[in-house]
């Protein structure tokens, strides 16, 4: 197993469970070496000459091979006590379109991610209009904390910050867990040795 391992991840997938898999995967496997990019775009495996990309379920690039990867995603709603103490805390969901609130954007802005919540009939979206747009939930959580507004985030990034009460979470039982990371792969067929080594590794 030799060669260039060239991957492309979201930011978020680095402290989550990516660092800790291509630790592990180069400690197994020496003669390989790794380009890993992060980059929240979605990307094409064709043009890019990456191995493979790890993307949320809604950034699938068609015609790929996909596994899903790393832990559940729960997702929670936040605000500092201080916002949440000049404005009425949301009760529901449509509460959010009256607020200030800070988005996130895929790639360079172009595309607001939707806000997803549990309702009667399922899950349904939700697409605040956002005071701050940012393409780094880290950078969303800091905006929070500030008192700017309200923000979604993956809740594994605002772990500490509620625990030490920087930030409250809002609408916490409508708020649903979302679809594991999927690694992605052109082809089963032509797959060189290096790639089927980390598909492996990712699979357990």
């Amino acid at each position: 197993v030799t060669g260039t391992l060239r991957l492309s991840a979201p930011y978020s997938a680095g402290p989550f469970f990516l660092d800790d898999l291509i630790a592990e995967f180069a400690s197994q496997f020496p003669e390989v070496d790794v380009e890993l990019i992060y980059d929240d775009n979605k990307v094409d495996l064709i043009s890019s000459g990456l191995d493979a990309a790890i993307r949320s379920s809604t950034l699938l690039a068609p015609d790929t091979h996909a596994v899903p990867v790393g832990p559940d995603l729960t997702m929670t709603v936040v605000a500092s006590p201080d916002y949440l103490a000049r404005q009425s805390r949301p009760a529901q969901p449509t509460d959010l379109l009256d607020h200030d609130t800070i988005g996130y954007a895929f790639g360079h802005g172009g595309q607001l991610a939707p806000w997803v919540f549990d309702g009667a009939d399922g899950s349904y979206s939700l697409q605040p209009k956002p005071k701050i747009v940012a393409n780094d939930m880290r950078a969303l959580l800091r905006y929070a904390k500030s008192g700017l507004g309200l923000t979604y985030v993956y809740r594994e990034i605002a772990r500490a910050e509620i625990d030490e009460g920087a930030v409250v979470e809002v609408l916490a039982d409508q708020v649903p867990s979302m679809p594991r990371y999927s690694l992605n792969y052109l082809s089963k067929k032509n797959m060189t040795r290096r790639l089927r080594a980390f598909v492996d590794l990712a699979k357990r």
